[in-house]
């Protein structure tokens, strides 16, 4: 028991440790640099000031923010449309295929994302296995051109995040009690009714779950705008990329980086928050 005590405590160290040196010291150090100054030949200065927030009320520094959370919102979106139906198909299947159906979900994690965004490339360029196929089955008539496009940056973030879209959701509709639907569909419910008052409400937490699970990498996720877009449109990660690695503005790129901290702990609260609350199925009397 002894020995077990002196286990924990160790392993309860290194967790600390190893957060306060790699997770919240970096961080502090973000925060602070938001708030000095860049100079002419130094990374910063020390002179408080707050022009690197000011600056980012810029038009031009706001549409690359408004534009990543266009980019974020839509690959949510579409992964929340592809991913329920899987998730739900999952959760009610019989036990013996769960095991098969949630291994094909994980598989994608055993490959770097990166080496799998560089995969779609053979697919999705104009001589790739998609237009060969709807070149031979007749659906087109010429190739179709999806490469460096905004299409093809929505299907490879799509593509990645999707996994981070289909566990919460299965964890969630998996623990909802199917005897309410058996019920309601004794009572006559129609089958949209049921899934209206019954199944998406019981679902929610793992529909925001997954929400900020894919939103927020959206966010910071440079390089598949990068090797799919061709880097025609700056996004929000980039932007922070190049003001550390570019222009060696390291205030303004730090704020920009506290920015998306300050977005991620919101997303982050308003998700415990759900968690902590057991959603009902709405009735009508």
């Amino acid at each position: 028991m002894n020995k077990l005590s002196l286990f924990s405590k160790i392993s309860i160290f290194f967790i600390v440790f190893w957060l306060l040196v790699f997770a919240l010291f970096p961080n502090l150090l973000v925060i602070g640099s938001s708030f000095l100054t860049k100079g002419e030949n130094e990374f910063l200065i020390f002179t408080p000031s707050l022009q690197s927030y000011i600056k980012l009320f810029d038009p031009i520094y706001l549409s690359v923010f408004l534009d990543s959370i266009y980019l974020a919102v839509g690959t949510t979106f579409f992964a929340l449309i592809l991913a329920y139906p899987f998730a739900y198909i999952i959760a009610t299947t019989a036990k013996k295929y769960k095991f098969l159906l949630l291994l094909l979900v994980i598989i994608p994690f055993w490959t770097s994302s990166l080496v799998r965004t560089y995969a779609l490339i053979a697919i999705l360029k104009t001589k790739g296995l998609l237009n060969a196929f709807l070149l031979t089955i007749g659906i087109i008539n010429e190739p179709l051109e999806i490469m460096y496009t905004q299409t093809a940056v929505f299907i490879g973030m799509v593509y990645t995040l999707l996994p981070f879209m289909i566990l919460p959701l299965y964890v969630s509709i998996e623990k909802i009690d199917f005897k309410l639907i058996e019920a309601a569909k004794d009572l006559g419910a129609s089958k949209y009714n049921i899934f209206k008052t019954i199944i998406i409400p019981l679902s929610l937490p793992g529909i925001i779950a997954g929400c900020t699970l894919v939103f927020l990498p959206s966010l910071g996720m440079f390089f598949i705008p990068d090797i799919l877009g061709g880097a025609k449109e700056l996004i929000f990660g980039s932007f922070i990329r190049n003001q550390f690695l570019l222009f060696r503005d390291w205030p303004f790129g730090s704020a920009a980086s506290v920015v998306l901290l300050l977005m991620m702990f919101i997303l982050l609260a308003l998700l415990a928050k759900s968690q902590k609350t057991t959603p009902k199925p709405f009735y009508k009397e």
